[in-house]
């Protein structure tokens, strides 16, 4: 059963690295739809039990403390993701066993079951390779600045997310991930226009990520732009035919410039693939309601598992319907 808790999505920072010298298996970002959390590796896959927002993990070239300092202010001054800076992973020595180890803890802290776990793994990361001199330092370190930005970030430490983004994306100016999910970070925090000029370097940078598109229309759907939500939705659903959540959401922006119809038609398409999609079928329900379908209305209403549908602040603060959808949903719940 599909569950969203967040609003856009955020990834896991790149474990290519991990990878190459490793074959350790990777953890990409999860899917999360509109309020929720995508990592690379399964971000396009059918919809699973997981928040709605995308945010991607990720894993720095060593800097002095004014170095870094400098680097930040102007990483955060105009993003300006540069692709062809990304380092070859290939040329580092397979045979150095700090970069073994460092690797080794990498791995250990995507595999962590614990979301404060793996922020104490993320901090030893960092703590014990940041001193090190080595070709391979500020990939490691960067890395593991992006991916403990989203452990707090999935704790409510918004803020001090904000600050490992913002060293990560100074360290690898080549990355998409920390400035995506950085975008992520600021969508939560309610600062909409700062993550709209995030998404729109990842997409300058990657014209063809979903999550991109995806979070875009997360962060125009918060300021009103439903037209534009709609748009930018429709892209990402084009790039990836099964981001469910993408279309999902496509579906409630429809709905929310006043087509009813089409909307209804987009969520019974999703409910035909999809029947336990509580969110498009609580939607359907709001739907069916406003158009004076009351049977069917409760009809759908019994089919929606989830009870976090039935608290309107939930769907406001969290899920993030758009108002006129809200509107309809607080009307059928009052009936």
């Amino acid at each position: 059963r599909l569950d969203f808790t967040m609003a856009s999505s955020a990834v896991l920072f790149s474990t290519s690295l991990v990878l190459c010298l490793h074959a350790a298996p990777a953890r990409g970002p999860s899917c999360l739809g509109r309020k929720g959390v995508v990592t690379r590796a399964n971000h396009l896959d059918e919809p699973r039990r997981s928040p709605r927002r995308t945010r991607r993990a990720f894993g720095v070239g060593l800097a002095s403390a004014i170095g870094l300092a400098a680097a930040r202010r102007q990483a955060m001054a105009a993003y300006d993701i540069k692709p062809d800076l990304t380092p070859d992973s290939t040329k580092y020595d397979a045979q150095d066993t700090d970069l073994y180890e460092a690797s080794q803890l990498l791995q250990k802290a995507l595999n962590a079951e614990v979301v404060t776990e793996e922020e104490r793994l993320w901090t030893e990361v960092i703590s014990k390779y940041s001193g090190t001199d080595k070709a391979w330092t500020s990939d490691i370190v960067g890395r593991a600045y992006g991916n403990r930005g989203n452990a707090r970030a999935r704790q409510g430490k918004l803020q001090a997310a904000l600050e490992d983004y913002d060293t990560s994306i100074a360290m690898c100016p080549w990355a998409v991930d920390p400035v995506l999910n950085r975008g992520v970070a600021l969508e939560a925090l309610g600062r909409y226009e700062e993550a709209i000029e995030a998404y729109s370097a990842v997409l300058k940078a990657q014209p063809n990520d979903p999550a991109g598109w995806n979070n875009l229309g997360n962060a125009n759907m918060a300021l009103g732009r439903y037209a534009d939500a709609v748009t930018f939705y429709g892209k990402a659903s084009q790039l990836a035919p099964e981001f469910s959540f993408a279309q999902a959401n496509q579906a409630l922006a429809i709905y929310a410039t006043g087509d009813k119809n089409g909307a209804s038609r987009k969520m019974r398409a999703l409910l035909r693939r999809y029947p336990d999609f509580d969110d498009m079928r609580a939607a359907l329900v709001a739907s069916l309601w406003s158009q004076g379908l009351l049977d069917n209305a409760e009809q759908e209403w019994l089919r929606v598992a989830d009870e976090r549908y039935n608290d309107v602040n939930w769907l406001r603060k969290e899920r993030r319907w758009p108002q006129p959808l809200l509107d309809d949903m607080r009307g059928f719940l009052r009936k």
